[in-house]
């Protein structure tokens, strides 16, 4: 390929794209709640409906 091609291809990508966007903090992409007293107190463990949380491709292919 030459050079001016090269070039071209080039000038038409940063055309196109342009540049990356700015960096974003982690500070700014993370977000800090305050949980309830006893939340892990009042949970209570239903093995009828324990199923529902666990992912089977067999059973979720229907074999």
């Amino acid at each position: 390929m030459s050079k001016e091609l090269a070039g071209d291809a080039a000038a038409a990508r940063h055309e196109r794209f342009g540049k990356l966007p700015e960096r974003i903090s982690f500070d700014s992409m993370t977000e800090e709640k305050q949980s309830e007293p006893n939340a892990g107190v009042t949970a209570k463990y239903n093995p009828e409906g324990a199923w529902n949380f666990y992912s089977c491709l067999a059973l979720d292919l229907g074999l």
